[in-house]
């Protein structure tokens, strides 16, 4: 014979004021027929017999004492409640609870009475349709909550945790959840729940295997069950707390009649709406224990009205509405249902207000699944509700739990892990017409890399000052990229943490023609976890003031070495640049974009836009550019190769650029700068000219060689190409860090967009350089 709708019989609870319980021990129906003869003698004429029977059954007051003791003890603000005064009210006639209960309501000495009714398993959809594919939920924001964001850090894929899944029936022999040994501690599995138990546990903990799906946490350290079924919900909830650790995690798959409508259907909720299920979950969220609750689907997701939770009121109070001093909190997380596409919208019977979390995916969720037989090898594509989305959040809890104890040793509390996913700063909110208030998705990106740091962040130095922070300093001076004509032995030693080389940015040589030469990057991390697998894609350009992406080449991709925490410089090993490769001796710019796994760099198509290339060059601490020359003068020869560089403009279309130079060479120095007769007129150029070439369309302008000189300001056409020739003669003699020449470019005249720097030093100290680095390297 089938199962009927709903198996659990509706309960009255009777919950008497604490002074009367502790002041005697008779049978609470005596106590109350003694001391209001009359009003009882009424009451059983209209119900017959009446009998009061203690509502926890299966764990014994003795055992609560102990979880209240700890939980007084982790929680502050948490005040025991007296379990021994809820009692079960059975008559022997009634037509009509609410009558019934609504009298015993106006009893001295009866705090509350409730009537509870389950709801049914809330789920929608229960169609085992075939399976595909199709874990959107598991994506990236805003679509889903980034699990594998999660899964690439340690603990992110639930290791080390363990979660209790409170319902009514589960099939834990499912091929995709045998793996994580799920252990039934509680109740009696009901069959007609199997499928929708079965469902739940493939969302938060299926395991990472070759068939099935994979749950959010599919690394767990544990998974039990407790059913209400052949119990009561608080007996389940206190059973599953007491076995469950600081920061663990308990789901609630219930909905409970918080009221009904005018026409009678039950419209459902929280289980917490009933005061003895409320004070089980508190106590166990005063233990530490991280709770989830199913929000409710209304009328059992058959139309509105759906709950306002702003609005409930239970015996004339707002116990759910945060805003009312009447309010009361669970401490649960508690959860809405939302559609699958982003931007996400609240299914429109799930239950709304402010006292609502988060909210998770409410249709099209694939998972496991079974039937009343207890099938071991279905699956659904087709999972929603509050069914649904609970346990997508249960998931998103324990990926965090993981990650952060793995940092940090020790866990979350309840509160901390609330604030965290349902903060709408970081998380995904719903969809900007959507008025009800409904909570926010969890990203797990936003929250393991951006709240809680608890990824890597490397970085490439912009120049030699740079921590790794958005910065307005020069963007074109990176120390970490180092070009060598001959290989180091140990980079690391030579160019590492604690090679004395850290703060210098004049490791690198001329690129030399006809043979190998060998680049090297080293990087910082200033997150919280170690980079294990990140590489860095190394291009060369021709030397110029905008490193614009059209003059990027790419030379290839260096295996970075694990990058500890703490901002440890970390060098990798060469990356070969081949001979033939080279275009030719001389100067060269280059290009670094850091990328992690957990820390991605940006790609080249990202450059392509003006505004991103702006945002990238100065905020971006993955790339990095390296745009400083440093020229070794011999102190016999005081001339110098010219050194041409190119004043280019935008790919797209002309663009207002301001174009300077700095000059600091010793007081003899002769500096000419050769131009194109065009810049001279784009940029109104107003410069000391010596020469004029027509025919070639070249002048020759003598520099100072002291001071800052504004070489041209104007609108600086699209793609062009100022190829420009710096020319330095030297006073014979100079020895030492000797000088530099710098030209930038500033977008509008204010904001800089690129440099290119020559340093002048003697020959001398390159070869004492160099002998330092083979010593160490």
């Amino acid at each position: 014979m089938p199962e009927t709708h709903n198996v659990h019989p509706p309960r009255v609870i009777l919950r008497m004021d604490d002074e009367i319980v502790t002041k005697t021990q008779k049978n609470p129906a005596k106590v109350l027929a003694e001391a209001h003869p009359a009003r009882w003698r009424a009451f059983t004429n209209n119900y017959g017999e009446v009998r009061l029977t203690r509502s926890l059954q299966k764990i014994k007051p003795g055992k609560i004492r102990e979880m209240q003791k700890i939980a007084t003890a982790r929680d502050p603000m948490y005040k025991p409640a007296n379990f021994e005064a809820f009692f079960d009210v059975t008559v022997e006639k009634v037509e009509n609870l609410e009558k019934m209960a609504e009298a015993l309501r106006g009893w001295p000495g009866v705090r509350s009475v409730d009537i509870e009714i389950i709801g049914p398993d809330p789920l929608v959809n229960q169609g085992d349709d075939p399976r595909f594919p199709n874990q959107g939920y598991l994506a990236a924001a805003p679509n889903g909550i980034n699990a594998p964001f999660a899964w690439a850090l340690p603990g992110g894929d639930g290791a080390g945790q363990n979660w209790i899944d409170i319902e009514r029936g589960w099939t834990l022999d499912h091929e995709d959840l045998v793996g994580n040994a799920p252990t039934l501690i509680h109740g009696n599995v009901r069959d007609g729940s199997r499928d929708h138990g079965t469902k739940v546990l493939g969302v938060v903990s299926a395991v990472d295997n070759t068939i099935g799906c994979v749950g959010i946490a599919p690394k767990i350290n544990s998974v039990q069950v407790a059913s209400y079924f052949g119990s009561t919900i608080p007996d389940a909830v206190l059973t599953a707390a007491d076995a469950l650790s600081f920061g663990d995690t308990m789901l609630l798959e219930i909905q409970t009649t918080a009221q009904f409508t005018p026409g009678g259907l039950p419209t459902y909720g929280p289980t917490e709406v009933i005061d003895l299920n409320f004070e089980a979950i508190r106590l166990a969220s005063a233990m530490g224990i991280i709770v989830v609750a199913a929000g409710g689907n209304g009328t059992d997701n058959g139309g509105l009205p759906a709950l306002n939770l702003d609005t409930y009121t239970k015996g004339g109070l707002q116990i759910l509405n945060p805003a009312s001093p009447d309010f009361r909190d669970s401490g649960a997380i508690i959860v809405a249902a939302a559609t699958s596409a982003a931007p996400h919208t609240r299914m429109s019977w799930s239950t709304f207000g402010a006292r609502i979390d988060c909210y998770g995916w409410g249709q099209n969720v694939n998972t496991t699944a079974s039937n009343s037989s207890g099938a071991t090898d279905l699956y659904s594509t087709s999972f929603g509700g509050t069914s649904s989305a609970s346990p997508i959040v249960t998931g998103a809890a324990l990926c965090v739990q993981g990650v952060y104890e793995a940092q940090n040793g020790f866990r979350l509390s309840p509160g901390q892990m609330r604030r965290i996913l349902s903060d709408p700063t970081i998380n995904t909110p719903p969809a900007a017409t959507e008025t009800t208030a409904m909570g926010v998705l969890p990203d797990l990106a936003s929250i393991l890399g951006g709240q809680l740091q608890l990824t890597p962040d490397v970085y490439l130095r912009d120049f030699v000052g740079d921590l790794g922070e958005p910065h307005t300093g020069s963007i074109s001076a990176s120390p970490d990229i180092i070009v060598r004509n001959a290989a180091v032995a140990n980079p690391q030693a030579a160019f590492g943490e604690g090679s004395g080389t850290e703060m210098l940015n004049n490791l690198g040589h001329t690129v030399t023609s006809g043979q190998d030469n060998f680049i090297y990057v080293r990087a910082q991390n200033q997150g919280s976890a170690a980079a294990t697998g990140a590489s860095t894609a190394i291009f060369w350009s021709p030397v110029s003031t905008m490193l614009t992406p059209d003059l990027w080449n790419p030379v290839g991709t260096i295996p970075m070495p694990d990058i500890p925490t703490g901002e440890v410089l970390t060098c990798a090993d060469a990356l070969t640049w081949p001979a033939a490769q080279i275009p030719g001796e001389g100067h060269y710019c280059f290009i670094g974009l850091l990328d992690h796994p957990l820390d991605p760099a940006p790609v080249l198509a990202d450059f392509e836009e003006w505004d991103n290339f702006r945002t990238f060059i100065r905020n971006n601490n993955n790339a990095t550019w390296r745009n400083f020359n440093v020229v070794d003068v011999d102190p016999s020869s005081p001339s110098v190769d010219p050194m041409p560089f190119l004043v280019n403009g935008w790919l797209d279309r002309p663009l207002p650029m301001r174009v300077e130079m700095q000059v600091k060479m010793p007081r003899k120095a002769e500096l000419l700068l050769e131009l194109p007769l065009r810049f001279l007129r784009d940029m109104k150029a107003d410069l000391n000219i010596v020469d004029v070439d027509q025919r070639k369309g070249l002048v020759l302008a003598k520099l100072p060689n002291s001071g800052r000189l504004l070489l041209g300001i104007g609108d600086i056409p699209a793609k062009e190409r100022y190829q420009m020739k710096l020319s330095v003669k030297l006073p014979k003699g100079a020895k030492g860090r000797i000088g530099q020449v710098m030209v930038r470019q500033l977008f509008k005249g204010e904001e800089e967009v690129g440099r290119v720097t020559w340093s002048f030093q003697d020959a001398a100290i390159r070869k004492e350089l160099d002998d330092k680095v083979a010593k160490r390297g």
